[in-house]
């Protein structure tokens, strides 16, 4: 008999630890418990990237009706209704949490609706009072937003608290320029909400190609996203408030917003002053700043593990801490913070204890997607990352597609590959385009196998396609 009540306990029903505990209690045969203080399926099910997606959805029928008459179709401009379709995601979200919960089940996994927290190597306390022992225990908390270091952040919005708005704002400020500010500042443009967006930096998408970033930050003002970069808030407060009548008023642009009204939504309405000097009136305010790993008060200190960076777990190539016994998976870890690479590390794990099969786990070569309107496909080096380690080819085409073309649409679109000088391989693949999501999968899987130009030249097109121009560039734009 074990001297232990589970092989494994898992803290965290997110997808990499239900995939976890799933695989070892199926497949391995483990004896698995899991605990979810929260709702099962975590950040990605609930409130990330599914009900993200599924907005993201709904916000593109916006243009479907003028570009269908541009067809020939007798098609008339419609009203979004918020409470239809957030009734209908809501539905949804149930519907996969059952299925999170059935497949647990049927693994034979043991569940807990309760926070865990670690009491030492083998042992976890749950906030009913229970304390159970396990051979191993496996974090997987994930991570949540943050609100920024200010005064009255708490007035402002999260990401968590987008899904459960009862009504749109109607003027909306969006701090932030990552991946999360920019996809919202899209969806909420394309469901009829004003949207204001500043970010302190030189450009939006840090950290992505200079060149696909910078042309996803022109659609995004083409399409009527008020986008102010090297600006943030210096200060904010709630309209009727002493401290928000000592501002100043807020000019009414009618032209801009055709109405003069600001409504309650959420904590708003606002008053913002920028450090470009305006001041601007809003329903609400949507911080988009950064994420923090769910650390906070969860034992880790007690084990005499030291936190890394952003509060995160600090693991090994096998997601191992510093006590053997536990192991942390996922965005807890801030290592890449994508819900697939959270259950590649969790098959990992998986195989590593107990499949005797040590699996370090591979984070080189992860394709992407922004999906912002048009979306953004990635997959390697940036230009500008691999300009710096060799000497290198770019091929890149942007035009307007033949569907966008024909309806005197103005979008174009960003066809992109970094090829090594010295090898030919295609370092890197950078497509913006509607779809680009879908596109990246399947170059993803060239450039992770190391194909190299050549390769991709020996490719015959389908025509005709936008993204048939990645086999089809044969000239060099520049080498650098």
């Amino acid at each position: 008999m074990s001297e232990f009540d589970y092989d494994l306990f898992v803290i965290g029903g997110g997808s990499g630890g239900v995939r976890a505990a799933r695989v070892a209690a199926g497949e391995a045969g483990a004896k698995v418990a899991l605990a979810e203080e929260d709702r099962y399926g975590g950040t990605c099910v609930i409130r990330g990237c599914v009900p993200k997606k599924l907005m993201v959805f709904a916000s593109e029928y916006r243009d479907m009706p003028a570009a269908a008459r541009a067809y020939g179709w007798d098609i008339q401009d419609g009203q979004f209704d918020w409470t239809t379709f957030r009734q209908k995601l809501n539905a949804e979200l149930d519907r996969l949490e059952g299925v999170y919960r059935k497949l647990l089940a049927g693994s034979g996994v043991e569940t807990f609706d309760a926070r865990a927290t670690i009491k030492d190597a083998h042992t976890v306390t749950l906030s009913t009072g229970e304390e159970k022992t396990a051979k191993h225990i496996l974090v997987a908390t994930g991570g949540r937003p943050m609100r920024p270091d200010m005064p009255n952040a708490h007035l402002g919005m999260v990401s968590d608290d987008i899904f459960h708005l009862e009504t749109l704002p109607k003027r909306v400020l969006i701090v932030g320029g990552g991946y999360i500010a920019c996809e919202f500042a899209c969806i909420l443009h394309g469901l009829g909400v004003e949207v204001t967006q500043f970010y302190r930096g030189a450009q939006i998408l840090r950290g992505f190609d200079d060149e696909a970033r910078g042309l996803i930050a022109e659609a995004m003002s083409d399409r009527g996203i008020d986008l102010h970069t090297g600006t943030t808030i210096v200060e904010m407060h709630k309209i009727g408030t002493p401290e928000a009548e000592n501002m100043g008023e807020a000019p009414v642009d009618d032209v801009q917003y055709g109405h003069s009204e600001v409504e309650e939504t959420g904590n708003g309405p606002l008053r913002v002053k920028a450090t470009n000097g305006t001041i601007r009136d809003f329903d609400a305010v949507f911080f988009a700043t950064g994420r923090k790993p769910n650390t906070d008060d969860l034992g880790i200190e007690g084990l005499g593990l030291e936190l890394g960076r952003n509060g995160a777990i600090q693991v090994d190539e096998y997601s191992q801490t510093g006590v053997p016994s536990v192991y942390a998976i996922g965005d807890v870890t801030d290592r890449v913070n994508l819900t697939p690479v959270a259950i590649r590390e969790g098959m990992a794990f998986v195989n590593t204890v107990f499949h005797g099969n040590p699996t370090p786990v591979d984070h080189e070569l992860i394709p992407s997607a922004v999906f912002t309107q048009p979306e953004m496909g990635t997959v390697g080096l940036t230009e500008e990352a691999a300009a710096e380690q060799e000497e290198v080819e770019v091929y890149c085409t942007s035009f307007r597609p033949m569907q966008t073309a024909f309806a005197d649409g103005s979008g174009r679109v960003l066809m992109k590959l970094i090829v090594s000088k010295a090898n030919r391989t295609v370092l890197g693949c950078h497509i913006v385009a509607p779809g680009a999501g879908e596109m990246i999968q399947l170059a993803g899987i060239a450039v992770k196998m190391g194909a190299t130009k050549e390769d991709f030249d020996r490719t015959v097109a389908v025509h005709p396609t936008m993204s048939e121009e990645i086999v089809t560039m044969r000239n060099p734009t520049r080498t650098v």
